[in-house]
């Protein structure tokens, strides 16, 4: 009893600090209710199509993101107190004019935005007044709610904007006067209300209040009880439910804290009763925690930045890291599996039930979710075409009669236990765990339908899905009171406070993420500003040597640097600015032409693993609390854990199949899925030492050797037959003219600098018909000088100039790269499954020898005490 208490006092200390310290009573948490749903409800408001239905209330981006800062900052300065001394039960005096200048400030934009139209770049005095108030508040609030780390960031970043010539020369810059930051960072939508704002404001906030009303209506606890009853039984059982619970809860939360207190109470307390030790079974939840964040579809604020950075649907995001999520949890699960064995746990025995018996009900379920998805696919396809203008009225009752049908049926079976771990380790029966909260799958399914078949923008989709949970936590007790006939006024009452307090834990969870991301504003604001962006790609490709795998590492070293202190949306936001041009031109330059879409979601992978990373692991500290195990050892471990989530960015810059871009069938896919999934398996065996049994370091190096293989076939293929020929520069404009328009030109360059020289290729894409004219739209203007072909000059802001390329220093063109035909990559990945084949021969003699001789031992024993 003393530890659950000491949990809930954790959950409720972390609770606090996501979403305010301070609990006023009275008048003030009338104003605090009050303000956190107007905000709930003007966030539902924009991205519902009503305003422009109805042709009122209609709010452009800049009023939107105005507003969206306003009622964030004046929520930060009511919940979160100034100081450790400051009263909690009471808004003091000093903090609500604070919050109502901040406030104001923030709404600046919204009520004089004509004004400021008129006279871009000429602030008035009392402009840059309210843009160094702003500022200034805006700091202050993140201090109060983030700490020192992102407010030290916006600050240095601040101090680099105004110093810039006091600073060494390599980056040193003229500096900016006052009235030109002020424009930047607050009149315009350069700065603080720039992209990272409006995502939060047009997408974020909608799932964030999803998830509110998921959890709020019970779908949490749902989706942990159905993890329990699928895998609670198996060898480490309780561990292995604690990762698919983590990744269930994902598809609603995109917060690896948040996901932690939610799942942790219950699923630590447990891998902590089937031997695992406090440090590993918090270290399980912290690495499940964490990897919620990479799990389509609700993958945190971070992918819809990276949709509007990238300018891509945020259904392709979800599209192209499902199978690396994948990945991530099936090797945790094999992780979990590799414990409970060195543990020595054992499987849970299940009560006696016929082969048959399980068969049937698997065939069941399955033909059942095949007959739904084939009804609903021909539904919402037939619905458009037969309703028109009507359409949302046919959806509407087709939902509703979802939901209802879902419902009635799920009262023939018992509620789940919720926070009863005892219960929950008793479950041993899927079908009534998952028939008793189906009607939980139609706004997720909503959602991705939305997303991913119709193409609607997040917002929108994901106001459709609230709509719908808004819809289930006022009437699911209140039906299931009428259809029980039990008294229905305590029903209806309790489905509208806990829609009432959904709304309000929305808001409340979405100041932190307001505030970051107007901060990391400043950030982006600053570089534009002061193009400290170039300078920082010199120095970067000064350091690595122009290297890209040693540009990679210092990316992740930063952006897990950066994540002890920042959140992953401001983490993202600060490494995916810096950095990500930085791979992208310099992965161009050497002709590998990484997708845009990779080199972000590599940043996004790095900032996540920042929340397991010691010293400064949240993810570490909260978990640890609620397991009372060493937070630093905690941390340690999942870090350990966290290492086959490590390696999967590097893997797919190179191998872009496993983000599923040029997948040729289905076959192919399965193939990318099954050696991806060994890979993992592999790579885990290895540093965790174990497979069957401890590995010797001769199968640790075959296991390492197996992983290359497997996720990079194509290093041994390339090197046996190369993927490109390379002709000589007279056939240069040959090989434009024949080049299809959507493939890509391979120039090799040669640039001789005052003291080195570089051998490069540059990828350029081919626009125009003739060789000519293609070559001028890439940028590059050719020259013959004797028996040399050079770059006689190149277009400004042309794609060769993007790359680099200059004519500061002289460059040759030693030729053109073809591709030529190869072999199949899968014959490559064959050495790879030799390879585990072996380790898994040699260690199944080894078990069975051993085995064998502890049967003897065992049985002279026996015969011993006879």
């Amino acid at each position: 009893m003393s530890s659950q208490l000491a949990a809930h006092s954790v959950i409720a200390q972390m609770l606090d600090r996501e979403t305010g310290r301070r609990k006023p009573t009275g008048w003030s948490h009338a104003v605090l209710l009050s303000v956190a749903l107007a905000w709930a409800l003007f966030q539902l408001w924009i991205a519902s199509p009503f305003p422009y239905d109805l042709g009122v209330g209609v709010f452009n981006d800049t009023a939107t993101r105005s507003l969206h800062l306003a009622f964030s900052i004046f929520l930060a300065y009511l919940g979160f107190p100034a100081f450790q001394s400051s009263p909690l039960s009471r808004v003091p005096l000093y903090d609500w004019p604070l919050a109502l200048l901040a406030a104001g400030s923030a709404c600046y934009l919204f009520v004089f935005q004509n004004q400021l139209a008129e006279r871009p770049g000429i602030p008035l005095g009392r402009d840059i007044a309210i843009a160094v108030i702003g500022v200034s508040l805006l700091l202050e609030a993140t201090r109060r709610v983030m700490g020192w780390p992102m407010t030290c960031v916006a600050i240095a970043f601040l101090i680099y904007v105004f110093a810039g010539p006091y600073f060494p020369e390599l980056i040193a810059h003229s500096g900016v006067s006052l009235s030109r930051a002020a424009s930047q960072f607050w009149l315009t939508q350069e700065g603080v209300f720039g992209v990272p704002l409006g995502v939060s404001a047009s997408y974020v906030f909608l799932f964030v209040l999803f998830g509110a009303l998921l959890e709020n209506a019970g779908a949490g606890n749902y989706l942990t009880a159905l993890s329990f009853s699928l895998l609670g039984r198996l060898r480490g059982g309780p561990a292995k439910a604690a990762v698919v619970a983590s990744g269930f809860h994902g598809l609603i939360s995109g917060s690896s804290i948040a996901n932690v207190l939610t799942c942790g109470p219950v699923t630590i307390m447990l891998m902590k009763k089937v031997g695992f030790s406090a440090e590993k079974a918090g270290a399980v939840e912290v690495a499940a925690g964490s990897n919620g964040q990479i799990m389509p579809p609700v993958m945190g604020a971070a992918a819809f930045l990276m949709a509007e950075y990238i300018n891509v649907p945020y259904s392709e995001i979800i599209k192209r890291a499902f199978v690396p999520a994948i990945l991530a949890y099936l090797s945790l699960l094999y992780i979990v599996h590799l414990e409970a064995v060195k543990l020595g746990a054992k499987a849970i025995p299940r009560p006696p039930q016929r082969l048959a018996s399980r068969l049937l009900w698997l065939g069941l379920g399955l033909s059942a979710g095949a007959v739904i998805i084939g009804l609903l696919y021909y539904l919402l396809a037939w619905i458009p075409g037969t309703f028109g203008s009507k359409s949302w009225l046919a959806f509407a009752v087709l939902v509703g009669v979802g939901y209802l049908g879902t419902l009635l049926f799920s009262l023939k079976f018992p509620e789940l236990p919720e926070g009863d771990t005892e219960a929950l380790m008793a479950m041993n029966s899927l079908p009534p765990v998952l028939f008793s909260g189906l009607y939980f799958l139609l706004p997720l399914a909503t959602l991705v339908w939305g997303l991913m078949v119709l193409e609607m923008s997040p917002g929108l989709a994901a106001f459709y899905a609230c709509l719908i949970m808004i819809f289930i936590v006022l009437t699911q007790r209140p039906l299931v009171a009428l259809l029980r006939r039990q008294p229905l006024k305590p029903a209806i009452l309790f489905g509208v406070s806990r829609l009432l307090s959904s709304l309000v834990n929305g808001s409340k969870n979405m100041v932190g993420i307001g505030l970051a991301t107007a901060s990391a504003g400043i950030v982006v604001g600053a570089v534009s500003l002061t193009g400290v962006g170039q300078v920082l790609a010199m120095v970067v490709e000064s350091v690595s040597g122009g290297y890209l795998p040693a540009v990679l590492v210092l990316t992740a070293l930063l952006a897990i640097l950066l994540g002890m202190g920042l959140p992953t949306t401001a983490n993202y936001i600060i490494v995916s600015t810096l950095l990500a041009p930085v791979i992208y031109n310099l992965s161009a330059a050497h002709g590998l032409g990484i997708p845009l879409l990779s080199i972000h979601l590599f940043c996004l992978y790095f900032g996540v693993m920042a929340d397991a990373t010691p010293p400064v692991a949240l993810a570490a500290f909260a978990a640890s609390g609620i397991s009372g195990g060493d937070p630093f050892k905690t941390g340690v471990q999942g870090f350990i854990y966290e290492l086959r989530t490590a390696i999967l960015p590097f893997v797919f810059l190179y191998n872009q199949e496993i983000l599923l871009i040029n997948i040729q069938s289905v076959g192919h896919f399965i193939w990318i899925l099954a050696t991806s999934a060994l890979a993992c398996a592999a790579f885990a065996s290895a540093t965790q030492r174990f497979l069957l049994l401890k590995t010797r370091w001769w199968e640790v190096l075959a296991l390492i050797g197996a992983m290359i293989f497997l996720f990079r076939p194509d290093l041994t293929r390339d090197r046996l037959y190369p993927p490109y020929q390379e002709l000589p520069p007279a056939q240069v404009e040959a090989t434009v003219a024949s080049l299809r328009p959507e493939e890509s030109l391979r120039l090799r360059l040669l640039t001789r600098f005052a003291d080195r020289e570089v051998d490069q290729v540059v990828v350029l894409p081919l626009h125009g018909t003739t060789a000519q004219e293609r070559l001028e739209r890439a940028g590059a203007y050719l020259t013959w000088k004797g028996d040399r072909l050079e770059l006689e000059d190149v277009a400004y802001n042309s794609p060769l100039e993007k790359l680099g390329v200059n004519m500061d220093d002289p460059t040759e063109v030693l030729g053109v790269e073809v591709a030529q035909p190869q072999p199949p990559k899968w014959l490559f990945s064959l050495p790879g499954l030799a390879l585990l084949a072996l380790v898994l021969g040699t260690q199944t003699r080894r078990k069975k020898m051993a085995d064998k001789a502890q049967k003897n031992v065992q049985g002279e024993m026996a015969q011993a005490s006879g």
